[in-house]
């Protein structure tokens, strides 16, 4: 079993894609206002997918799924993500607004999706957990408003690394949307509970385009760390582990 991971795909389809006709495609927010290189990034990541993912693989998405502000909205993007191959299994990240209800969300997955929310999903015997995060003190932008959401989500991840049998995992994988640390990269209460829980792998995405010069060591304080934005990997889902 292979795990890649991608994340922030932001997508925004306005209607079903058909990869046979992708001149048909029609976006709500192109995402080439970013730079040249996101122009059709969705064709790129669904031909980079078909290449390098097979069915029974895992892709790990750290969040910013789609653009969608409702559910009913996100609908064309998540019918994408069931046209490729493997099993998806996903966080929120902080632009996923059409994520509010859990259960209605999970009943409009596709197939080969999973969704992780204060709870954990199992692929064989490794643990996948994770939550949204935020803004870490410390972090050039963080203000007192943003202790609140950073406690939050602080409890958010307790809860899903918490509901983990340790005696039964092989292995315990967390998908973050943020970076789990300051720019500084000192150790904070999420580093501490990741080896609490005896974490093995850190994914993360929200991280652009210079922004990725600000991501973590590969491996600190015993823990494999990866930045997965989908401009950073150039659009291709990233090999993380093998079993």
């Amino acid at each position: 079993m292979k795990f890649f991971a991608i994340g922030d795909l932001h997508l925004s389809f306005r209607k079903r894609v058909d990869p046979a006709a992708w001149g048909s495609v029609e976006v709500y927010k192109p995402m080439d206002i970013f730079g040249d290189g996101w122009r059709e990034h969705y064709r790129k990541i669904y031909e980079n997918w078909l290449n390098t993912v097979k069915k029974g693989d895992i892709v790990l998405m750290p969040g910013d799924i789609s653009w969608a502000l409702k559910l009913a909205e996100a609908r064309f993007d998540l019918e994408f993500l069931g046209l490729l191959p493997g099993a998806v299994i996903c966080v929120a990240g902080n632009h996923d607004y059409w994520w509010q209800s859990l259960t209605q969300v999970r009943a409009v997955l596709p197939g080969n999706m999973a969704v992780i929310q204060n709870d954990h999903v199992l692929a064989g015997d490794i643990a996948i957990c994770g939550s949204r995060g935020w803004w870490c003190p410390g972090s050039q932008c963080f203000t007192s408003d943003d202790m609140k959401i950073y406690r939050r989500e602080l409890i958010r991840m307790d809860n899903s690394l918490g509901t983990v049998d340790l005696k039964k995992v092989r292995d315990i994988i967390v998908l973050i949307h943020f970076m789990p640390t300051a720019e500084s990269h000192e150790k904070n209460e999420f580093i501490e509970m990741f080896q609490k829980y005896g974490v093995s792998t850190v994914i993360y995405s929200h991280l652009h385009g210079g922004a990725a010069r600000l991501r973590l060591p590969e491996n600190a304080w015993g823990i494999d760390f990866h930045l997965v934005s989908a401009d950073f990997l150039d659009f291709t889902p990233l090999l993380i582990k093998e079993f």
